[in-house]
């Protein structure tokens, strides 16, 4: 365990959820945009809050715990932890030699500095959710599991969309490109990839998490079905053979994106741009409003980086551009 009142930093990735086709089940970290935290474990007096979260940004977001996603994710760690920590005493011949905080008098105290923007749709609730656990678990000694921390942090993401998804949250904390197989029980597959370079456009407007999924379709023609499966299958098998060609024929979406895309000015025109610059193929980040599209040569990523700022230029439409890669670490501690 970490001593008292010892800052921890915390850089936590952004990520692009789906992948095009994989909805809710895929996703990848990226070196840049991220997060930064700060987090240490402090007294507290009776009746104080176990977790303090502290603002260092401009979004004002809430700094109750049980609206703040990050303090929802450590909510439900504390919770597991103070269960787990009632029964390992209960076998302890000396209480007092087990190590075990008690979050009864000790607490989190949490700064966050938002350098994702709420609502981007790269992964802005996942940084914060996924930052604090892995954070939080180094400060008590890493007593959980990497899945672990993804299922704590999906409270997180239930914060903010309404529903526990971790195709933000695996990527986020694992590192890299990730398969969600499952999310009861919970079952992340760590997939390789080869070098991909990644063109992020942020178009400064916001599309809610919860608003994009409510115009979703609830049924699906079987003859999408299958073939949303065949790109799902394609994108996986070329990930893991190197095979960008296979990449780029299966980031194709036939269910989510001809209904998402209508809320983002110019999508259908931008995709038809940066595939003619040279991309491999992309889609929506997420929900949305944030565009992706990978790139195996950097000259063609900033290429495609250009073709975007032409398009948002031509829209008058305010935009932030990332030429970035994949990250293969996700969240990172320094003591």
């Amino acid at each position: 365990m970490v001593p008292l009142n010892q800052w921890i930093k915390i850089k936590a990735p952004a990520t692009v959820a789906n992948m095009v086709c994989g909805f809710d089940i895929l996703g990848f970290a990226v070196n840049n945009p991220y997060d930064e935290m700060e987090m240490r474990l402090v007294n507290r007096a009776a009746g104080q809050a176990s977790i303090t979260i502290i603002n260092i940004d401009d979004y004002n977001l809430p700094t109750d715990p049980e609206k703040n996603v990050a303090g929802a994710a450590l909510l439900a760690m504390i919770e597991e932890y103070t269960a787990n920590s009632i029964i390992e005493k209960s076998f302890a011949d000396d209480a007092t030699q087990t190590g075990l905080v008690d979050f009864s008098t000790i607490g989190f105290e949490v700064k966050i500095n938002k350098l994702i923007k709420p609502g981007s749709g790269v992964g802005s609730s996942a940084a914060s959710s996924a930052g604090a656990v892995v954070g939080a678990n180094y400060l008590l000694g890493n007593p959980f599991t990497k899945d672990d921390l993804v299922r704590f942090a999906m409270n997180g993401e239930k914060v903010a969309s309404g529903v526990k998804h971790a195709d933000n949250i695996a990527p986020c904390i694992h590192g890299g490109v990730t398969l969600v197989r499952s999310i009861f029980p919970l079952e992340v597959i760590a997939l390789p990839s080869p070098t991909l370079f990644v063109t992020i456009v942020h178009p400064q407007i916001e599309v809610r998490t919860a608003d994009a999924r409510s115009i979703l379709k609830q049924n699906v023609q079987l003859k999408d079905a299958i073939k949303q499966w065949g790109n799902i299958a394609g994108l996986v098998a070329g990930l893991m053979k190197g095979d960008y060609d296979l990449i780029g024929r299966s980031l194709e979406d036939v269910i989510i994106e001809p209904v998402r895309s209508i809320l983002i000015p110019g999508f259908d025109d931008l995709k038809k741009a940066c595939k003619a610059a040279g991309a491999l193929g992309g889609g929506i980040s997420g929900s949305g409003p944030s565009i992706f599209f990978l790139s195996k040569e950097k000259e063609t990523a900033i290429a495609v980086e250009k073709e975007m700022k032409k398009l948002y230029e031509g829209l008058e439409l305010a935009h932030h551009t990332y030429v970035t890669t994949i990250n293969q670490t996700g969240v990172e501690i320094e003591a």
